[in-house]
């Protein structure tokens, strides 16, 4: 199996020459180990799902570090997270060693918390996350496909981003999904955290992927589930801490009580919505009632991926207010200018679509907003007025990681 390039391996090998250490987290088989194993060839590996070389690790810290050799990549070091304590001692004798120790880990929240206090000033932190859609273009038999905005998006979720069902063709989606997520209920969410019943917990992902795109209204589902919204708000810190969703808070700064506030629910892979709520097929896809809100979360999650992949931290929002405006998307570039972007599923974008651009500016005129976007199937990139312009995705990833 050819390996795939990632974006990120620039990124990732400047920083093994930086910083004594790495982390690189990310939801499960988003491809870490491969990345890892494919551009630091002379690293030893050892996994922590390996319940020999976790017990290793938890009885003799410092024997393990001995034998795991000037380079080491372990991986899933959520598992073993005593053992940082005795990686700090070891960067501390001597701090000009770069490069040492790579960690990987699916569980953002917690790991990041570990690290960031264990060794701080010592480690680069970077997210992977599964494959972006121009990565994918990579793979011969699905150039093609990918080359227009409509094949990349119904990719992505009838097929996912995730690299073992991009890649080998043969595999049964529902089969690996149905087996992706059981492990995932089995291996991280009852190994690390205490949340009851997993079946009502596995309803829950149904539930909000239902609702993807959404305002995420813990009260409607705690009444549709017969779950209290406080176990609730924790399984979304779970999700969250796992990389399965991303909540898109809502941009409020200066701009008073006219603004709502509760935050977006989006998944970080569209193809897990599909396998969650049943579609499977193109048509269903595109014109069924999900089709919009499926696109604009392909719009997200890949926008996430390329800022991800750059080393940066989101700075995305969305406005809505109480007297119906809404942009659904607005992202904080450099020096804090502010462009808005409004997702539509159409090939055919009028002018009209920019109307909550106009209005977002005419309303709060002391914002520093930018040119707009429509991001759309179209394949032209086109400006439909004086402030806003039709950006087809595959330009739209370049110009992002301009205003970065």
């Amino acid at each position: 199996m050819a390996y795939v390039h990632r974006q990120i391996e620039r990124l990732l090998t400047r920083l093994a020459r930086q910083f004594p250490a790495i982390a690189v987290t990310g939801p499960r088989q988003c491809g870490k180990s491969t990345l890892l194993k494919e551009l630091f060839r002379d690293y030893r590996y050892v996994s922590f799902d390996d319940p020999i070389s976790r017990e290793q690790a938890l009885s003799d810290p410092k024997l393990f570090l001995e034998t795991a050799g000037d380079k080491a990549i372990i991986d899933e070091i959520q598992y073993v997270p005593q053992l940082l304590s005795y990686v700090k001692m070891a960067i501390d004798a001597d701090r000009q060693r770069t490069g040492r120790f790579i960690f990987t880990g699916s569980q953002q929240f917690a790991m990041i918390k570990n690290l960031g206090d264990s060794l701080a000033g010592r480690i680069a932190l970077l997210e992977l996350l599964p494959f972006h859609a121009e990565e994918k273009q990579s793979i011969p038999r699905l150039r093609k496909t990918l080359s227009s905005s409509v094949g990349a998006f119904a990719h992505a979720c009838l097929f996912s981003s995730y690299p073992d069902l991009s890649i080998r063709a043969a595999l049964d989606r529902k089969s690996w999904y149905g087996s992706y997520i059981s492990t995932y209920l089995e291996r991280d969410i009852r190994t690390l955290y205490d949340i009851g019943n997993l079946r009502e917990f596995q309803r829950f992902m149904q539930l909000l992927a239902a609702r993807t795109s959404q305002l995420l209204n813990l009260t409607e589902i705690s009444r549709e589930l017969g779950t209290s919204v406080n176990t609730l708000k924790k399984w979304v810190s779970i999700l969250e801490a796992s990389r399965m969703i991303y909540l898109l808070p809502p941009y409020y700064q200066n701009l008073g009580k006219r603004i709502i506030k509760s935050p977006k629910v989006y998944f970080l892979d569209c193809g897990l919505v599909c396998y969650l709520t049943g579609i499977g097929t193109k048509e269903l896809l595109l014109n069924g009632p999900m089709a919009g809100p499926l696109f604009e979360n392909f719009c997200v999650q890949e926008t996430l991926k390329t800022l991800f992949f750059q080393g940066s931290r989101p700075r995305l929002y969305y406005v809505r207010s109480y007297n119906g405006l809404e942009v659904d998307l607005l992202i904080e570039g450099r020096n804090m200018k502010l462009f808005p972007c409004e997702i539509k599923l159409t090939k055919t974008p009028r002018p009209q679509m920019g109307e909550p651009i106009r209005r977002l500016a005419k309303l709060f005129p002391k914002l520093p907003i930018k040119e707009g976007r429509i991001l759309c199937l179209a394949e032209e990139d086109t400006v439909l007025a004086k402030n806003f312009r039709v950006q087809p995705l595959k330009t739209y990833w370049a110009w992002l990681r301009r205003q970065i």
